[in-house]
């Protein structure tokens, strides 16, 4: 009897140990919290005729924008969480991305690549409030190469949002054809508020997706990148079209449009405004299997200098195209040949970049 009653005992602690040591008691596997780690480095050589001096290129330029050298464009170490009901990603950089595109960041914070966290606030509902430093609404391009058909950013691209900080909510249909969200910001791509900006800012994402491969987006930017006493409001929309015809083209439309006030305080509507605007078409086709190619044609137009001046201090217009090759070296790693070519007010460039890029 004692023996049957010490065994009874032994197989009661041995199942409270498996239950109190499993990651999720009474969980299903696919509800479990899930950690994963990924990495992406992309390095580049770019030779600008022009050979500017100091390897540095035009301050507009925020990607790609060493020259003549072999450099490293973004690095990044990202660990991801997912669960039923949260999320988060943490991701740190480095390169000259980082570099020019942070510089008016203080101390590590030029560093962080994504630092968010979200949870679902619906059980019906895909629903989520995320909040942190997170990628831009804004646009078709990201800072990330691979992600994106041409080796190098448009112009309209490095000028707009890479990243923002702040809080979004966000509603996915059950279909997963449309994507609504809402935003309050910390301003035109900040993570710190600078002293004496205390203006809010707001934007809007609406996306549909009619069918496999197409996509529609309305992204918009509503706030200020002005000190209070001397605020301009700034009201910004990007819209863009991505379609695929047939199985090996895929083809993006876009353009840029925005407003900002030309004198200080003048309320939150109140005009007369600057207008800048930027239209963008790209168009790849998949040669085979390993061989992509795409062209990109391009106009930024900004006469009053609010996002870009000339090297005069003058408003900024130009033109340009590009046309890259892609080789996809293996299934995490992508290799990118392109030329360039870009004219307008006191501009003219024409250069030549490589790019070896590796995800995993």
């Amino acid at each position: 009897m004692l023996l049957k009653n010490l065994i009874t005992l032994r197989r009661c602690i041995l199942w409270t140990a498996l239950s109190y040591f499993s990651p999720a008691t009474g969980q299903k596997p696919d509800t479990l919290p899930k950690l994963a780690l990924s990495g992406y480095i992309e390095t580049y050589f770019l030779y600008d005729i022009e050979t500017p001096s100091d390897h540095q290129r035009d301050p507009w330029i925020y990607s790609h924008n060493r020259n003549n050298e072999v450099n490293i464009n973004l690095a990044f170490l990202k660990a991801s969480h997912s669960s039923e009901k949260t999320r988060a990603n943490l991701a740190f950089m480095t390169g000259t991305y980082a570099n020019a595109n942070l510089a008016q960041e203080p101390g590590v914070l030029r560093n962080i690549f994504e630092a968010n966290a979200g949870v679902k606030i619906s059980q019906k509902h895909n629903l989520w409030i995320d909040m942190g430093v997170m990628p831009s609404h804004i646009g078709f391009e990201s800072a990330i190469g691979m992600d994106c058909m041409n080796l190098t950013r448009s112009i309209l691209a490095d000028n707009s949002p890479y990243f923002e900080s702040g809080a979004k909510i966000t509603y996915i249909t059950p279909s997963n054809r449309w994507l609504f969200s809402g935003m309050y910001l910390n301003g035109w791509q900040r993570i710190q508020r600078p002293d004496g900006y205390s203006t809010p800012s707001f934007g809007h994402q609406i996306q549909w997706k009619p069918k496999d491969g197409w996509i529609i987006n309305s992204s918009s930017f509503l706030g200020t990148d002005t000190p209070d006493r001397l605020r301009k409001m700034r009201y910004f929309h990007n819209f863009y079209l991505q379609g695929k015809i047939k199985t090996e083209w895929t083809f993006v439309l876009g353009i840029d449009n925005g407003l900002q006030q030309q004198n200080a305080n003048e309320g939150l509507t109140n005009g007369p405004y600057h207008h800048w605007w930027s239209p963008v078409f790209i168009i790849q086709n998949q040669l085979s299997k390993r061989l992509r190619a795409a062209v990109r044609f391009e106009h930024y137009n900004d006469r009053n200098g609010v996002i870009i001046s000339d090297r005069l201090g003058n408003g900024f217009e130009a033109s340009g195209y590009s046309a890259n090759l892609d080789v996809q070296i293996s299934e995490n790693a992508l290799w990118r040949i392109e030329a360039r070519q870009t004219s307008g007010t006191s501009l003219s460039q024409t250069y030549f970049t490589t790019a070896l890029m590796i995800r995993w």
